[in-house]
């Protein structure tokens, strides 16, 4: 800025502050020199309301206009002026800086509308596992591979020895034991060898693949990649338990468990070949015992009733026949059936699926090894329409039979089975189905709005 015929003055530039310090007096204040000269306002720094990015936001003000001293040419207390004698001691007059107004909190978020309960929503629906199809088809397996550069993470060395007590040593264990069956369709199944001379147990929904009769001769394949023709004994279609057989001894059986003696939280192992990959292992747990559960056939007809031991762990289609055993390697169950909440096509493992209980399945088996055929066990009553929590109406006592035997009469309500509180009619059933032939059990049933007990010796059914 020029001053009458003064030469123009030099623009010094922005202020070389020193690091620790900035100017901070706002526009409009005078800073006084270190000497107590005039005020300097001819060299003031303020920042504006929409500060420019140079300087770090702040911008030079115009200088002020010099003295009306002609005689200088510059200001006359220009020499004791910090900004401009780089030699002189600064003195910066610093303020507090006025307090922040409250940040006022954000809003809270809306909340989320309430989500309806599952309920019955799902539907649930238990199906038979059983045919795999054709591999190339039904699945693809990809390998992914990285062949970028760079270090790479090293562990400590793989262990190989592994105690037999392992999940590794029980499963070395046994599957010389499981087999897959293979059948007609082009589909499989899988199976498990219970006595040296042999004899194989596995689903009969498996031995009759898409038909709906047993086929007489099936090939099994066994974990080591061999495979050989099993003849089939016989098989059951409401217990879904079927028996083939192989020639030879001294085949490795598996150790059967006492299937009562299972609680839920137990941990089990699933083997057989699902989706056509044999050999295949999965874990899990014991969710819950005398699960009741009803299989179709391929027709959609019921086929079978079972008090089945549901498990968590991964049950698909071509596990079927398969063993369910306890941590040891012990067979507590035969891998049967899966719950789906697909609507149409085949399903797969939710998490929830369904083993025979051993003890029920390897009575049945026997029968069909000794008389080609199975009993089934009978209350003798038929069974009304079940209501929602208040037992199994018993409409019609059949004469003679083990219900009329212990005393019971048209319209009772039974409530509970076997120390088993029973609610419908499948449940009852299943739990009938389970046990053999002459087992003596205790019923609690209503009559005229009285409690009252009985002891009831089931029997076979005149087939």
């Amino acid at each position: 800025m020029t001053s009458g015929t003064q030469p123009p003055q030099a623009d010094p530039g922005p202020p070389q502050a020193s690091p620790h310090h900035r100017p901070s007096a706002p526009a409009g204040d005078a800073a006084p020199p270190p000497d107590g000269g005039p005020p300097r306002d001819e060299q003031a720094w303020q920042r504006p309301a929409a500060a420019p990015p140079e300087h770090g936001g702040w911008r030079q003000a115009a200088p002020a206009a010099p003295a009306p001293d002609a005689g200088q040419w510059w200001h006359p207390a220009a020499a004791a002026d910090p900004w401009r004698d780089p030699g002189s001691h600064a003195v910066v007059h610093t303020r507090p800086a006025p307090l922040a107004p409250p940040v006022e909190p954000l809003p809270a978020p809306p909340a989320a509308p309430a989500r309806p309960a599952l309920g019955l929503v799902v539907a649930v629906s238990a199906i038979t596992a059983l045919i795999a199809g054709t591999l190339g088809a039904a699945i693809g397996i990809w390998a992914a591979r990285g062949d970028g550069g760079g270090g790479s993470i090293t562990g400590a060395d793989p262990q190989t020895d592994r105690e037999l007590t392992s999940v590794a040593g029980v499963v070395e264990q046994i599957m010389p034991s499981v087999v897959t069956v293979l059948t007609a369709d082009g589909g499989n199944g899988s199976g498990f060898i219970v006595s040296d001379d042999g004899y194989i147990m596995t689903n009969h929904h498996v031995v009759v693949g898409g038909g709906t009769e047993p086929v007489a001769n099936l090939q099994v394949l066994f974990s080591d990649g061999s495979v050989t023709t099993a003849e089939v004994i016989g098989s059951d279609a409401d217990s879904d338990v079927a028996v083939l057989q192989i020639e030879g001894g001294d085949h490795p059986a598996m150790v059967l468990a006492d299937s009562d003696r299972v609680a839920v939280g137990d941990p089990v192992l699933a083997v057989g070949a699902p989706l056509g990959l044999s050999s295949t292992v999965t874990e899990g747990i014991v969710s819950a015992i005398d699960r009741p559960v009803l299989t179709q056939n391929n027709n959609g007809e019921v086929e079978s009733v079972m008090a089945a031991i549901q498990t968590d762990a991964a049950i698909n289609p071509g596990n079927s026949g398969g063993p369910l055993t306890d941590i040891g390697g012990q067979v507590i169950g035969i891998n049967t059936a899966i719950a789906s909440t697909a609507a149409e096509g085949e399903a797969g493992n939710i998490g929830i699926g369904f083993a025979i209980p051993i003890n029920q399945a390897k009575r049945i088996a026997d029968e069909i090894i000794a008389t080609g055929s199975a009993t089934h066990t009978v209350l003798g009553a038929e069974l009304g329409d079940s209501e929602l929590g208040v037992g199994v109406t018993l409409s019609r006592i059949v004469p003679d039979s083990p219900a009329d035997d212990a005393g019971l009469e048209d319209g009772d309500v039974l409530t509970s089975f076997n120390g088993n509180m029973v609610a419908e009619n499948t449940e009852l059933i299943a739990l009938i189905r389970k046990l053999a032939p002459g087992t003596v059990v205790t019923v609690v049933y209503e009559r005229d709005g009285q409690e009252h007990s009985a002891q009831v010796t089931l029997e076979a059914a005149d087939d």
